[in-house]
């Protein structure tokens, strides 16, 4: 852990080598736990007691402060081993001590950035171990209890002291490694640790690492500003164990954040986000210059290459050729000639010796043995394996072999006997569970192969998964296959005659190895007989190696190098191999060096990791010896930071005998096959090379020499020369295989009879691959021959060394730049390794994201690491990683230890972490995504163009032939309507003289939730609770004629008799939803509000109400003093009312209709008598309703279109209405439909959130529904009642699920009202015998729109499919009466047919005006009374407030007028600007919910430019970090916005109105107070 401990940087003190060895072993023996922190600081002391000038005066707990929590910075520079043990196999090959100077030394130059830390809540944070005490949530908004707060000194207090320090903060104290301090510095960005300042014996190397701490320390943890304690702010330390409260200095005032709004905000949130908006402050990278046009509207920058980039400057390179193959006398003529003479010549002779988990050799199979077993297997495979009497194999069959690591003996019988039988074996792995990452995949390799037949031990074979009958599962994507097990005993002996064939080496298949590409598919390589041998015969010339040597493999000998030396070339030469199983490495990673000693072996194959783990243990033995060794061959040379393990590995046991030029890395690929290896000296290789590059050059392709001095640079080895026989060229990656120039790095090329053929079955990228055909600058092929690509990234240095700068596999390209994934996993590794990531766990890979590459960086981490470390180690890997490689990392997850998806060896499956990331199912329990940074090709924000002038803009439409956009429903004049009704303006008038001719017609009917009726009421029952109210509000209530009240009633026949009762009275009646029993604190105010707003001096209510509006529950939420008097109308004297009021004129207020628009404003309009009679006339004129009719209504009677239908049409139209209260369907769902069907009603109206309520508690209950009769057919129309775009999925989801219940597909359609006409558009299908004259519309159309082009408000009708197609359904037939006309939202002037903007209407049942717009009086003053700037400048029109086109459709109305279309896009406030352009939310919303299954719903809103997104988790809290970057993906990829803060809830919190509307301002307003209980917030940097 902590390597400064004494105060000072050991860096700049020159330590005797063997000190540094000693202090290196110490902390190995710290990391692997062998040793406490209290005997590695003393001894540690000790050593250093005499270097280490003694810092005196400086109180010690201030010194410890100048660790950077968990950094092993100076170490890093001090210790070779510093890597932990591991068990796996990625981290050591990224060791390199200049480059962990390197990254530190990068990390010292970075400024503090602030940056916010994301919340979580506290379950989300069990996927750490249970011992690490993580407090409770932190992020709410009483933040104090753990802080110090002491203003302007310095706070060394012992944390235990503190009374009022939660048990938990104890627990984390004693138990907890990086809380050893609780005291602190005041280091405020930019200052020195006191340590550092105070002190003048401090060594300057002191200071200097006291600067690198206050830099590095990030205050990224720090709080933001505490906003809730007035002006003074604490900063406070958000860390779990408290380990520095800082004090701050005196005079730190922070500005009170303010909302949007203006409201000051009491939240952490809030500043959270002004530290986000901070860090996005700092300047972006150079700004893009060109475009490309992705389709039309909107342009996507792209990478204009730098002009000062680095270029190749060198010649083309030429074709490099090898040694030739040399001649041997008796060279066998095929491998199997090779095995039959040396299995008849020399029987007794060693062939392979395997060796148990405890080292002991277990088994040596010799030459003979070999021979005779594998002769026994191809005999039984060809002649005693039948299906119905065939034989079930034929010569060229492909056979799976399936051999764990610890049987070579029983897998080289396997592979010889197949060949022996001209039998073409693939090895795989062995599947351990079902769901094994990739084993998909090899499933589906090991099907096109065509394999039936799997071989396998008889150990093997049981402990494979098993299924209920007892063979072994089929796995998934796995063919069937049948199992034999390969012991002696289920082999029989050939017959006498029999004999195989062993034929030269010819171009057959031989065998295919197996092989998982960068994006996860498994493709098998074919190599055939010929290939086999000459690579054999080239390996041998290559190393040299002779009759009888002895060779130790660790590798896996089923493919690659481990199957080329330690399967095949070995029985070339009739060697002798001993071969290492994985599972002895792991027990004692010393076993090979071991074995090397006690054989005498001549040859080593290992990989870098098996090196460095032998470091690691080397401490244990001092008696081996490595003197015997001639070749230590690297397999793994290849990966750039093998050197490392190279250098490190040599400096050890150089001193025990291993000679410096018998370490050969060498260079391979499954394609080509061994491609260059390093020769020893006396096999007449040059010295070994080593390259310096310039890291910045190598992301343009170019080799620069740097100096080692400079921070990123990339140190590699040669990988020796080419094979014999072969010829190598460097071809440009991309493109046409041109040959590269000497100085560029291109993918190297091998031709030569040593390489695979083909990819089996894929003959496209076999093409590819295997036959590319070099090209020079001119075009000319460099050679008739076809040349295999290996995959590897490198050149050719002097001395025609070749170098491999990284793999194909692993290559990112970031905006034009080249990027190696283990390159930037060993600077993340650099950072601090043995801290915090779990044995160096670390897994890089790209995803693309708005067509580009983006580096997604997933780390395992150590199962004690706290919230604050790894948020701490995952800023400081970000600055390393743009420090060095200038790359930003675009996504960094950290996930619980042992949780990604292995590799067979233990290593991390990359593909598979891939997979699972993109599909949101790695389970992350850290996030930070950084795409502010990364997406710098973004389209630029649209500059609004300075306007064309209105006139101009008409002319140019005249002049292009279009239209002006406008329509009308019929004239009210022209209709006939004979109805009584029509001759009262008022519409007490009409209940008055219902209540003489029909008496007892019924006009209402409620439902409860059981289905039967509650109440009735008929036109004189009506009337006579109207005249009661009436009564008692002159006489109880003393109002006076013009009065406010205000109706608080649930839904039901009081709520109408009490309106008409008003009317009747001269009062002004106000309809409020009643506060909800349960939720007081947030539905009582609303009731208040509209109270005091409308000015209302009596408020009318039912006993039950009245209780809860004067109770105790009550007056926490509402000042209860101040109420209005309040009547209940439960029991009314039986007065006759002595004379009903009469209006004086039919222009005078009616009613207030009161609502909160989904931006959360309350808006009351005021209806005249006038508007209220036009209003029901229209809506009985389109839906065509006389008294003999029945409707249904499930909505909401308080505002609206809801409210006129509930209490005003029955009563104008004289039909009876079925009331359906919706808050009934929350315990009875089918309460609606069931009352539709039993009442056979042929029109209903309904809500959305009513739809989806059915939708969703419905979906699976369709077939009860019929067998209890529920029948829909009856119904002709189903209007949903809204004031938004009509949503379409969730009207076809409807439609489609209940077409069982006999609904027509054309029933449902939709209707559109605002507040300024609460009914614009009805849409009734056709109906009875008026459709004839004319009512019924054709039915509605669907549009597809372009997406981008809406963002600049502006219509682009595109085909259905079309990517970024947008669906629009018109939102009904406009009423009778009705015109409407579009708008442009800034000049006011009429618009085209197919043009966007604002919807204006005129009608005779337009509102009149607001009634107060609480607080934006002013603004709204126009929205009744506006004009064209030109044009019609007479009429008077209503500005709607939402956006919206119509479009003249091919279809005619009854009337024989082509029909004018209105389709409504979204309302004007909700709409968002970002980067200058207009986007409507559910639009984002949309995108969002598609893209993972557990999101349920959405919402989003802005923040001071931030677009911050809101989604319900409908599954486990583990999934919560999944959603983080899906969303902020699929939200740049089709809307191209950059999200800010994603914030992951529980289902239910965002709400929602009754209309099923989003209230997404109420959800902003408890996002920033903090009251959302969020599981996680994310903070995109």
């Amino acid at each position: 852990m902590a390597a400064e401990r004494g105060g000072c940087s050991l860096e700049a003190v020159p330590l005797p080598p063997e000190v540094r060895e000693s202090l290196a072993e110490l902390e190995l023996e710290l990391s692997e736990g062998d040793i406490t922190q209290k005997g590695y600081e003393k001894k540690r002391a000790k050593l250093l007691a005499r270097y280490i000038p003694l810092i005196q005066g400086v109180d010690p707990s201030l010194q410890a402060e100048n660790r950077v929590p968990g950094s092993s910075q100076a170490t890093a520079a001090v210790s070779k081993q510093q890597k932990t043990r591991s068990t796996n196999s990625r981290d050591e090959r990224f060791r390199s001590d200049v480059h962990t100077e390197a990254v530190q030394a990068a990390l010292a130059k970075y400024k503090e950035r602030k940056m916010p830390m994301p919340s979580k809540r506290r379950s989300v944070l069990v996927h750490s171990s249970v011992e690490t005490y993580t407090p409770p949530d932190t992020s709410s908004a009483s933040e104090d209890e753990g802080s110090l707060r002491r203003q302007g000194r310095i706070t060394s207090t012992p944390f235990q002291s503190h009374s009022n320090v939660e048990p938990w903060l104890n627990r984390v104290i004693q138990g907890s490694s990086t809380s050893s301090s609780a005291s602190s510095t005041s280091s405020h960005p930019g200052g020195k640790p006191a340590a550092a300042s105070n002190t003048a014996t401090a060594t300057a190397a002191a200071t200097v690492l006291a600067d690198l701490m206050a830099h590095t320390q990030l205050d990224n943890h720090s709080a933001p500003p505490d906003v809730t304690t007035g002006l003074v702010e604490h900063l406070h330390h958000e860390r779990p164990q408290v380990a520095s409260v800082r004090g701050v200095p005196r005079g730190y005032n922070s500005s009170i954040l303010e909302t949007a709004d203006g409201v000051p905000v009491n939240s952490r949130v809030s500043s959270k986000i002004q530290q986000l908006l901070n860090t996005l402050k700092r300047p972006k990278r150079p700004p893009l210059k060109e475009f490309f046009v992705d389709d039309f509207e909107e342009l996507l920058e792209v990478q204009q290459p730098d002009p000062n980039q680095p270029k190749p400057e060198g010649n083309q390179m030429n074709v490099l050729k090898g040694e030739p193959l040399g001649v041997v006398t008796n060279w066998p003529p095929s491998l199997l000639a090779a095995l039959q003479r040396w299995g008849t010549t020399q029987p007794k002779a060693p062939c392979l010796t395997a060796l148990d988990t405890t080292g002991k050799a277990i088994y040596t199979l010799t030459y003979g043995k070999l021979w005779s077993r594998s002769l026994k297997l191809a005999y039984t495979l060809l002649n005693k394996l039948t299906t119905k009497n065939e034989p079930l194999l034929k010569p060229g069959d492909r056979v799976a072999l399936v051999f764990p690591n610890s049987d070579p003996v029983m897998f080289m019988v396997a592979f010889y006997g197949c060949l022996l039988a001209e039998l073409i074996p693939v090895p795989i792995e062995v599947p351990l569970t079902r769901k094994d990452a990739g084993s998909q995949q090899i499933g589906f390799l090991l099907g096109s192969c065509g394999v039936t037949l799997a071989l396998t031990t008889d150990a093997c074979q049981k402990g494979l998964p098993k299924a209920q009958t007892g063979e072994v599962v089929t796995f998934k994507g796995w063919p069937r296959l049948i199992w034999f097990v390969i012991d002696g005993k289920h082999l029989a002996k050939p017959a006498k005659d029999w004999h195989p064939q062993v034929r030269d080496a010819t171009a057959e298949i031989a065998y295919i190895e197996y092989k998982t590409s960068k994006e996860g598919s498994t493709v098998g390589i074919t190599i055939s007989h010929a290939s086999m041998l000459a690579h054999c015969h080239a390996l041998t010339q290559a190393c040299g190696y002779s009759e009888a040597e002895t060779l130790t493999n660790v590798l896996d000998f089923k493919r690659d190098a481990g199957l080329w030396h330690g399967v095949l070339t070995s029985v070339m030469n009739r060697m002798h191999v001993i071969s290492i199983p994985y599972a002895l490495m792991k027990v004692n990673p010393l076993s090979w060096i071991q074995k090397v000693c006690s054989y005498k072996a001549r040859v080593a194959v290992v990989k870098s990791r098996d090196m460095h783990w032998s470091l690691l243990a080397q401490r244990d033995q001092r008696d081996v010896s490595l003197s015997s060794l001639r070749m230590l061959i690297v397999a793994d040379g290849a990966n750039p930071w093998s050197i490392s393990s190279c250098d490190a590995f040599l400096n050890v046991f150089q001193s025990r005998g291993l000679r410096p030029e018998v370490i050969c890395p060498c260079a391979s690929s499954s394609e080509a096959l061994t491609v260059a290896i390093r020769r020893p000296p006396e096999l007449g290789g040059p010295p070994p090379g080593k390259a310096v590059l310039s890291m910045n050059c190598l992301s343009f392709g170019v080799i620069r020499v740097d100096t080692e001095e400079k921070l990123s640079v990339l140190t590699v080895q040669d990988v020796g020369q080419i094979m014999p026989g072969a010829n190598v060229c460097v071809v440009k990656v991309d493109g046409t295989p041109y040959l590269c120039k000497a100085d560029e790095v291109g993918e190297i090329c091998v031709n030569s009879g040593a390489t695979g053929m083909a990819y089996f079955g894929l003959v496209g990228i076999t093409k590819n691959v295997f036959e590319a055909i070099p090209v020079t600058a001119a075009g000319v092929p460099v050679s008739d021959q076809p040349f295999t690509r290996t995959g590897l990234l490198g050149f050719v240095g002097p001395d025609y060394l070749v170098f491999v700068v990284g793999k194909l596999d692993g290559l990112m390209t970031v905006s034009g730049r080249r990027h190696n994934a283990d390159d930037v996993v060993a600077t993340a590794l650099a950072v601090e390794p043995m801290k915090f990531v779990y044995r160096g766990r670390i897994a890089v890979f790209s995803v693309t994201v708005l067509h580009d590459d983006r580096i997604v960086l997933v780390a395992e981490q150590r199962p004690d690491a706290s919230e604050e470390d790894s948020f701490q180690w995952m800023s400081r890997v970000l600055q390393a990683i743009d420090s060095i490689h200038q790359v930003g990392v675009y996504c960094l997850a950290l996930v619980p230890a042992n949780t990604l998806p292995k590799a067979p060896l233990g290593g991390i499956h990359i593909s598979e972490t891939k997979q699972r990331f993109l599909e949101g199912a790695l389970h992350p329990c850290n996030v930070l995504m950084c795409p502010h940074t990364c997406v710098t090709n973004l389209p630029k924000p649209r500059q609004k163009q300075p306007d064309v002038g209105p006139a101009s803009m008409i002319v140019g439409n005249l002049v292009a032939g279009k239209r002006i956009a406008q329509a009308s429903g019929r004239d009210v004049t022209q209709l006939e309507d004979n109805d009584q009704a029509r001759k009262f303006l008022y519409l007490a008038d009409v209940l008055q003289w219902r209540a003489q001719t029909t008496p007892d017609h019924p006009l209402f009917l409620l439902l409860n939730s059981k289905g039967t009726v509650a109440s009735t009421a008929s036109c004189i029952q009506l009337h006579k609770r109207a005249e009661r109210v009436a009564v008692a509000l002159m006489e109880k209530g003393r109002l006076n004629v013009g009065d406010h009240v205000a109706l608080v009633y649930p839904p039901g026949v009081d709520l109408i008799a009490t309106f008409y009762g008003c009317l009747y009275a001269g009062c002004i009646p106000i309809t409020v939803r009643p506060p909800h029993p349960q939720n007081l604190a947030t539905t009582l105010p609303t009731v208040k509000m509209i109270v005091e707003v409308s000015k209302s001096a009596c408020i009318l209510t039912t006993q039950a109400i009245m209780k809860l509006l004067k109770s105790k529950e009550a007056a926490t939420a509402v000042d209860i003093k101040t109420w209005p008097t309040i009547l209940d109308t439960d029991d009314m004297p039986k007065k006759k009312l002595a004379s009903i009021f009469r209006p004086t004129s039919p222009d005078t207020l009616a009613y207030l209709d009161f609502s909160v628009s989904t931006t959360g404003i309350l808006a009351g309009v005021k209806m005249s008598h006038a508007a209220t009679s036009a209003l029901c006339r229209s809506i009985k004129l389109q839906c065509e309703l006389y008294p003999s009719r029945q409707i249904a209504i499930c909505l909401d009677p308080y505002c609206g279109l809801g409210f006129a239908l509930w209490c005003l049409c029955s009563v104008y139209s004289g039909h009876q209405s079925i009331l359906v209260p919706p808050l009934e369907l929350e315990s009875n769902v089918s309460l609606w439909l069931s009352a539709v069907s039993q009442y056979k009603v042929r029109v209903t109206f309904c809500s959305y959130s009513v739809m989806e309520m059915c939708t969703k508690g419905l979906g699976t209950q369709t077939d009860i529904l019929r067998m209890k009769g529920v029948n829909l057919s009856c119904v002709r129309t189903c209007m949903v009642v809204a004031e938004e775009r009509p949503r379409i999925t969730l009207t076809q989801s409807f439609s489609k699920l209940f077409k069982d219940l006999g609904l027509s597909a054309r029933a449902v359609s939709t209707t559109f009202g605002c507040r300024v006409n609460v009914a614009i558009c009805l849409q009734p299908n056709r109906l009875g015998k008026l459709a004839e004259q004319g009512t019924a519309g054709p039915d509605p159309t669907t549009v597809y729109v372009d997406m981008r082009a809406l963002r600049h408000d502006r219509v682009r009708l595109v085909e259905r499919g079309s990517p970024h197609s947008l669906p629009l359904m018109e939102s009904g037939k406009i009423l009778p009466g009705v015109k409407v006309i579009i708008a442009h939202t800034e000049t006011k002037g009429p618009l085209g047919d197919s043009h966007l903007g604002e919807i204006w209407v005129s009608s005779p049942h337009n509102a009149t005006g607001y009634y107060t717009i609480y607080g934006e009086e002013a603004l709204h003053a126009d929205h009744f009374t506006a004009r064209l700037s030109f044009g019609d400048t007479q009429t008077i029109w209503a500005r709607t407030g939402y956006l919206g086109f119509l479009r003249r459709t091919e279809l005619t109305d009854a009337s024989g007028e082509r029909h004018d279309a209105l389709y409504v896009v979204g309302s004007l406030d909700e709409t968002l600007e970002l980067r200058g352009m207009r986007y409507h939310p559910i639009d984002i919303e949309t995108s969002v919910i598609r893209a993972h299954k557990s999101i349920a719903e959405c919402a989003v809103f802005t923040w001071t430019n931030l677009l911050v997104v809101v989604v319900e988790l409908e599954g486990s809290e583990q999934e919560a970090l999944d959603l983080v970057a899906l969303v902020t993906n699929v939200v740049l990829e089709e809307h191209y916005l950059i999200v800010g803060v994603v914030v992951i809830v529980d289902p239910g919190v965002i709400p929602i109105n009754s209309r099923g509307e989003k209230q997404r301002m109420h959800l902003r307003d408890g996002f920033l107070a903090d009251q959302l209980d969020p599981i996680y917030v994310a903070y995109n940097m």
